[in-house]
């Protein structure tokens, strides 16, 4: 047998090491551990880290958008809450205060801090510029807390309790405890805050079947409760303010209007939730099915659409207005998870019974023992499942582009792929990429008419062309004499094009030029533009840390140039300076001789 020496030795912790695999130049090595939830890039050679990323290694229970969709929080039952750059998908920071279950989380609206809640009592508030913990909210008595909501200001913080069946209202600022909301009758399961024209209102949702809505800011008695029928599950205010949706334990979904309470609209979700049943039922997914509910939604930052999730393998997205289902994405296929199964199957049956119900664990002689189903023998403390998948929470990016959703899967994002999608606007048959491009090169130039032609028959490729060929000093003109309509589609696929393009610059100044023309006119319907606006902001941000970046290391780079330089130039003196003096220690030496 051939003699192996030991190169390196390296320890990842108490976990056993799942995977591991070297890179084709054979310097890199990855490693995967299932329990930490854990990946780590070694170079054995420097002996150092190329990268290390670990993950919630329980499961991941709640999550949130930064304002400018830059970075996802997500928090898990492990205690920790951890901030992800949704362009790298890696993390970047990890809390590890709360010591027990997160669940809830909130970004302020400057987007410079991360509210968190949790099973531990305790309210936090995390710096996301400084990455420390700067304030603890906490109860007067213990208290287990549920849900979390912070104000648009980001001044006032509130959090409901699970057991105590209140609502704590804190200060930011000095982290003093304002009010104790009573009323509610069971757990508190959602909270949230809104802008009623020109109230600013509280609504809260409970197991008592109830949804109350609080005016905090003018009078603490003040409140209007809402009978559902049923649990409330989850509660959301519409961005606008204008609407409240609730989830109850019945799976339906209710609208109603936060000022009059009265109810505006109704979705019966239980067909769309799906029939599933776990490997020892026995009985149909229909029958195992009826105490299963959605339990987690999101409105989108239009309000045009509502997302839903819940104890089911599907997630689905509702129509506000016409309350109808627009799609249902399906979030695993994971056959390992129980719950994925809708009907009995006769492959799952034995002569001893179901399968599922069998205890398989093996004995000392290495085999597989066969138990009566229902009966367990052997370690009663040996724990042996399967988890079953279930939607935890689900959240829109205030961009619009892309949403998330946290599962048994872990964290999963969906985005919105429009480079390749036709998706036409005001059409008209004379208006086609051929009549465009010759409006822009043929005799009869018209740059502006060929620009409402592209951004109507709305092809990426089109518009650019376009764009790019109009001369900058013609930007002004076209901007101011471009119809309203067609602002927001411009705006759009100027901040798509920040990211993707080149000519940073030129379209820096087509979004500088619209909105200075028409920056009136879309205040006047900010709650519509909201998603272009943070798109914009979510792309400026992203190219400013790319040129910081770049500049930081140019600096770095010149910073070495300049000292190599020196050093070289000092060697160079210093050398000199020896051939001087020993010329004129031989000449001294030589008139001696003389």
């Amino acid at each position: 047998m051939p003699d192996f020496t030991l190169i390196h030795s390296l320890s990842l912790g108490e976990q056993s090491i799942t995977a591991a695999v070297f890179n084709r130049r054979g310097d890199w090595l990855a490693l995967g551990t299932t329990g930490l939830g854990q990946l780590v890039v070694w170079e054995w050679q420097s002996q150092c880290f190329v990268l290390k990323q670990q993950g919630h290694y329980d499961q991941l229970m709640t999550l949130t958008y930064s304002p400018d969709g830059q970075y996802l929080a997500t928090g898990g039952s492990d205690g920790k809450v951890k901030l992800w750059n949704t362009s790298s998908g890696f993390c970047f920071v990890t809390f590890n205060e709360h010591t027990a279950s997160v669940t809830a989380l909130q970004f302020t609206h400057s987007g410079k801090a991360v509210i968190s809640s949790s099973l531990d009592g305790t309210v936090r508030a995390f710096d996301t510029t400084r990455y420390r913990n700067f304030r603890t909210f906490t109860s007067p008595r213990p208290a287990q807390f549920s849900c979390l909501a912070v104000d648009p200001s980001g001044d006032v913080v509130c959090a409901g309790s699970q057991d105590s069946f209140e609502l704590f209202v804190w200060s930011v600022q000095t982290g003093r405890l304002l009010e104790i909301l009573s009323g509610h009758e069971a757990p508190i399961s959602g909270v949230a805050f809104g802008n009623a024209g020109e109230n600013q209102l509280l609504v809260s949702s409970s197991w008592d079947q109830t949804v109350r809505v609080w005016d905090i800011f003018k009078s603490k008695s003040q409140q209007e409760s809402v009978r559902v029928h049923s649990e409330a599950l989850a509660v959301a205010f519409r961005p606008d303010g204008n609407e409240i949706a609730v989830c109850d334990l019945n799976c339906r979904i209710q609208f109603f209007d936060p000022v009059s309470t009265q109810q505006i609209g109704i979705i019966e979700a239980k067909a769309d939730l799906g029939r599933f049943r776990r490997e020892d039922d026995l009985v149909s997914g229909k029958t195992a099915s009826k105490g299963r509910a959605f339990t987690t939604l999101c409105y989108s930052a239009d309000g045009m659409a509502i997302l839903v999730g819940g104890k089911s393998k599907y997630i689905c997205v509702y129509h506000t207005k016409e309350h109808v289902l627009l799609r249902r994405f399906a979030v695993s296929k994971n056959w390992s998870f129980t719950g994925m199964t809708e009907f009995l199957s006769k492959r799952t049956n034995t002569e001893m019974g179901q399968r599922g119900l069998m205890d398989l664990d093996e004995d000392d002689s290495d085999r597989q023992k066969l138990s009566l189903p229902g009966v367990r023998s052997g370690d009663m403390a040996s724990r042996h499942f399967k988890p079953e998948v279930t939607v935890y929470s689900v959240q829109f990016s205030p961009t619009g582009q892309s949403w998330a959703a946290c599962s048994t899967e872990g964290l999963m994002i969906y985005s919105t792929h429009t480079e390749d999608l036709f998706d036409p606007f005001d059409l008209d048959p004379s208006i086609t990429p051929a009549s465009t491009r010759a409006l822009i090169s043929g005799p009869s130039r018209d740059p502006g008419r060929a620009l409402i032609m592209a951004l109507r028959l709305n092809e990426n490729k089109l518009v650019a062309e376009v764009m790019e060929s109009i001369p900058v000093h013609d930007i002004a003109l076209i901007s101011e004499n471009l119809p309203d309509k067609y602002v927001t589609l411009l705006l759009n696929f100027s901040a798509l094009q920040l990211e993707n393009s080149r000519h940073f610059e030129f379209y820096l100044n087509w979004i500088k030029t619209t909105l200075f023309a028409h920056g009136q006119k879309l205040k006047s319907r900010s709650t519509t533009i909201m998603p272009v606006l943070h798109s914009l902001q979510k792309a400026l941000i992203r190219k400013k840390e790319d040129i910081l970046r770049i500049t930081q290391r140019n600096v770095s780079n010149l910073e070495y140039a300049q000292s190599v330089f020196k050093l070289t130039l000092e060697a160079g003196n210093s050398a000199s300076d020896g051939k001087d003096s020993d010329s004129v220690d031989g000449e001294m030496e030589e008139d001696e001789e003389d």
